[in-house]
């Protein structure tokens, strides 16, 4: 097989980043280190090319358990020519959220961004799109016995949540702002068998 292309190895590094667990972050002005909590999960789905319409720019791809889809491909997808039938293509998927003590009122993090990188003309085909939103929200009460936080988002609401870890709940404290940042990640490489 050929060299995974570059695209797919950042995916990879952001991936096994993001579901690593736990982490430790820089507070935002640097002063001092705090905890973090990532959680994730990646997915991967691996199929091969059994037929590629050029004109209709519609690629059909089985999967191992045999089963056939078509998937339309956007315009944007300069390196479609490159793609044969045999060619295996892998799609990776992350889904993560990372949780931040922060100090109030610095949350110059919140927002989106997203982030497309694509194979260069001639390569073959690969990219992977990254989106990103945070939101702070601060904590207005604890329940270690019921394992459950009580944050209030920049909208004034307050919802609580179950924490997948009641350890974490040591970590935090009322009154404490959390930068919350869930990510989405899609990647995908067509190589040759």
């Amino acid at each position: 097989m050929r060299k995974k292309s570059v695209v797919l190895l950042m995916a990879l590094a952001l991936m096994a980043l993001m579901a690593a667990g736990c982490a430790t972050f820089k507070t935002s002005d640097g002063d001092d280190e705090r905890s973090g909590i990532v959680r994730g999960k990646v997915a991967v789905l691996t199929a091969t090319v059994v037929a590629v319409d050029m004109k209709k720019r519609i690629v059909t791809l089985k999967d191992s358990g045999g089963d056939v889809r078509d998937f339309k491909v956007g315009k944007e997808a300069v390196n479609l020519p490159q793609v044969k039938t045999g060619d295996i293509v892998t799609i990776k998927f992350l889904e993560s959220v990372a949780v931040e003590v922060i100090k109030p009122g610095t949350a110059a993090g919140a927002g989106t961004a997203t982030t497309i990188v694509r194979a260069k003309p001639g390569e073959m085909p690969g990219g992977m799109i990254t989106r990103q939103r945070s939101l702070t929200a601060t904590v207005k009460a604890i329940d270690k016995d019921g394992g459950t936080i009580s944050l209030m988002g920049p909208n004034g609401k307050t919802v609580k949540v179950n924490v997948v870890d009641p350890a974490n709940l040591d970590k935090v404290s009322v009154g404490d702002e959390l930068l919350i940042t869930f990510t989405e990640a899609e990647a995908i490489s067509v190589e040759r068998p």
